[in-house]
């Protein structure tokens, strides 16, 4: 089939682009020069029409892992369940561990001050780690308004069609925009909490799992003492290229220091808030409403040397 469709459109290229060489000639009968430009008059109107002045190797990228979003709206949603279950499930098998298996050995072993601070301590994490993981999996993200409003956009969201604030990302598993998205995860706020105590011969098992958080909380804990997210970073990487090769610098405006990121990360304003927000479970608000920022310093103090200019 293949063969016989070649050799039938093989003659038809060859007259078409005889007809398009006599195009080209001043004495080409008029019939066949109005043929010709009907020809490329069409041709232009079909590229029109598949034309996208925001087509690139992004949108090409997009529709080559259209199949994937499919998947991540269709099925990795549900997985969320699974790893709040299994969540749950490890959490409650290591305190049953340390209850059934590790007290009786501290109990005959340990003294009383080391076994009065062991006790402490345990159960210090032990709460830290159930509140904030159900703060985690219970407080929503927050989205944009989605009315009419006098807050300033970045952008339009391609598939909410809705105006975009900025450092707001859509979630494909969510199916909406979230302000200032990191991605979607059920269980990162216990890769900032540690377990309850450990033994090496009852938790052997358990090593590919404190391995797998502990390279995730060196990991978040980079990002936020750089003053950006998982998203951020990327776009951010790219920003950082373009402008080195115009022989700029690129500076990221939400990054206001390592430690006051880390106080907006925390929600610390004053002195006592490292007691009440930091070491004892809180269960209090971010800064600001995740749609406008403040400047950092360096891009206060740069608008003022301009304005004195």
């Amino acid at each position: 089939m293949r063969g016989q469709r070649s050799l039938l459109l093989g003659p038809a290229r060859l007259c078409l682009r005889l007809l398009l060489l006599l195009g080209y000639r001043r004495r080409c009968p008029p019939l066949l020069r109005g043929l010709v430009q009907r020809w490329r008059y069409g041709k232009v109107c079909l590229r029109s029409l598949l034309y996208n002045s925001f087509g690139g190797s992004d949108t090409a990228v997009d529709a080559a892992f259209e199949p994937i979003y499919w998947l991540v709206d269709n099925v990795i949603r549900w997985f969320g369940v699974v790893f709040v279950v299994l969540v749950i499930v490890l959490t409650g098998s290591i305190v049953a561990i340390a209850y059934l298996c590790v007290l009786p050995l501290i109990l005959q072993t340990y003294s009383v001050p080391r076994l009065c601070w062991h006790f402490f301590y345990s159960h210090w994490n032990l709460i830290l780690i159930v509140f904030h993981y159900y703060q985690a999996i219970t407080t929503p993200p927050g989205y944009p308004p989605q009315g009419r409003n006098d807050i300033a956009t970045v952008s339009i969201c391609k598939k909410c069609i809705y105006p975009k604030p900025a450092r707001t990302h859509h979630c494909s598993i969510c199916n909406r925009c979230v302000l200032k998205m990191d991605h979607h995860c059920r269980i990162l706020l216990l890769s900032l909490r540690r377990l309850p105590t450990s033994y090496p011969p009852i938790f052997a098992p358990l090593s590919s799992v404190a391995l797998a958080l502990g390279a995730l909380t060196v990991w978040h804990a980079v990002l936020i003492s750089r003053g950006e997210t998982s998203i951020e970073r990327h776009i951010n990487k790219k920003e950082r290229r373009r402008l080195q090769a115009k022989g700029r610098v690129f500076r990221n405006p939400y990054n206001y220091g390592c430690l006051d990121n880390w106080k907006v990360f925390l929600g610390v304003d004053t002195r006592r808030h490292w007691l009440t927000r930091v070491l004892l479970p809180s269960s209090h608000l971010p800064q600001g409403n995740g749609m406008s920022w403040e400047p950092p310093p360096w891009v206060a103090a740069h608008s003022a040397s301009v304005m004195a200019v």
